[in-house]
């Protein structure tokens, strides 16, 4: 901050009248007057505009992205400018996302059922469109009692494709989820592989045959180990981030609208992901379309 600029914030900040900083600072007040009134230099105006623009970003995206997703954003919408830049500019716009937490793991094993082979193997990336799905379960708490949230993901684009909810984390919410997947992607998905933890629910006969019947693969990492899982950990990792953690639910209805109004109006359309080359899934899905055309 130059002198002037101090004595300026003195007087908003702190109420201290211009007379009595420059009095202490030993300058005249016809010299700071004569900097007040002077029109910006370029260079001040650009930072200026710079950091009107990444508040605007940061406040549209929920004030959840960091100075890379912002970047990304003030690229797209025309500006030449470094990641360092913008980073310089939120932290002294003091605008910060929050950290994450590590979420508890609900998952329940059925002893006696047979686990499907790992065929994933840690290797969380897909060559296209309904070849990997991942899949989990994450309790969430409201005052009414626990609220569960069931998810099918595809690992082409990190899109939310089925998700469902329930106070009971059973097979039923487990083939709710895989239902509103294939209605999303037209009905037919016939070789995907769908990966999970053991989960009882996953291993449940009913689940089982009902992705038999729609000629899915299923998929299921060890158990205890959330690496064997980390693309659907990383959802509810950025579920507890964005959401979660900046509400108190009364109710399950609330806590189900202000969850899928994020999926759908944010996670889906607008967050950028690093994995999608800093688009949002359904970009980076339309984008590959258009490359394919």
């Amino acid at each position: 901050m130059s002198l002037a600029a101090f004595i300026a914030d003195q007087r908003t900040s702190h109420q201290v009248p211009h007379a009595v900083t420059c009095r202490a600072l030993e300058v005249s007040q016809s010299w700071f007057y004569k900097w007040h009134d002077r029109p910006p230099t370029p260079r001040q105006q650009r930072r200026d505009e710079l950091d009107a623009a990444v508040k605007k970003a940061f406040t549209e995206s929920r004030e959840l992205h960091g100075s890379p997703r912002i970047h990304a954003d003030l690229r797209e919408a025309g500006w030449t400018v470094g990641e360092k830049t913008v980073a310089d500019s939120m932290k002294r716009q003091s605008l910060v996302a929050r950290a994450k937490k590590r979420r508890k793991n609900t998952t329940r094993p059925d002893k006696r059922a047979i686990p499907f082979a790992d065929l994933v193997n840690r290797d969380f990336t897909a060559e296209a469109p309904n070849c990997r799905w991942v899949g989990d379960m994450t309790e969430i708490p409201t005052d009414e009692g626990k609220l569960y949230l069931s998810t099918a993901i595809d690992l082409f684009s990190r899109r939310l494709l089925g998700y469902a909810t329930s106070p009971h984390p059973d097979a039923v919410l487990a083939a709710d989820t895989i239902k509103m997947a294939v209605a999303a992607r037209g009905g037919v998905v016939a070789g995907v592989v769908f990966h999970t933890d053991r989960g009882s629910t996953y291993t449940a006969h009913d689940f089982t045959e009902l992705c038999r019947d729609l000629k899915i693969t299923q998929s299921m990492g060890r158990v205890g180990s959330c690496f064997d899982n980390a693309a659907a950990e990383s959802f509810f990792s950025t579920l507890e981030h964005e959401v979660l953690s900046r509400h108190h639910f009364t109710t399950r209805d609330e806590a189900k609208r202000v969850i899928i109004d994020w999926v759908v109006d944010f996670y889906n359309c607008r967050r950028r992901h690093s994995s999608c080359g800093m688009k949002s899934p359904i970009d980076y899905e339309n984008s590959a379309m258009l490359e394919a055309a």
